[in-house]
């Protein structure tokens, strides 16, 4: 299988999470940057830590990206998310604000 190509940053912040790497992923953010984890919101790096220390990061999570589209500042990934929390095939829609992600949104993929 061919790898997937991501545009940037998402393809810097998959890499991130792949390689568990906490200060990347939040630095990916920006300052008022939102996780939308099926309907749960987790504004701000602090949120977002607590978040990402159960269900994200600290559960040694790794996405396998399948697909990648791109629609105006959107980036979308679907792939196969593998984690200590939870599995499944993921959607993962980013809004990008320059190089940065002001919104990661997670749904069934």
């Amino acid at each position: 299988m061919s790898e997937v190509e991501i545009p940037e940053p998402v393809s810097s912040f998959v890499k991130a999470v792949n390689q568990h790497d906490e200060a990347a992923f939040l630095d990916a953010f920006t300052e008022s940057g939102v996780v939308d984890d099926w309907g749960r919101l987790f504004t701000g790096r602090a949120e977002i830590k607590g978040w990402s220390d159960v269900e994200f990061i600290g559960a040694r999570g790794v996405l396998t990206p399948e697909e990648s589209s791109v629609s105006g500042d959107a980036v979308t990934v679907v792939g196969d998310w593998r984690s200590n929390h939870a599995n499944g095939r993921s959607k993962f829609v980013f809004d990008v604000d320059g190089d940065r992600i002001a919104k990661m949104t997670i749904r069934k993929g």
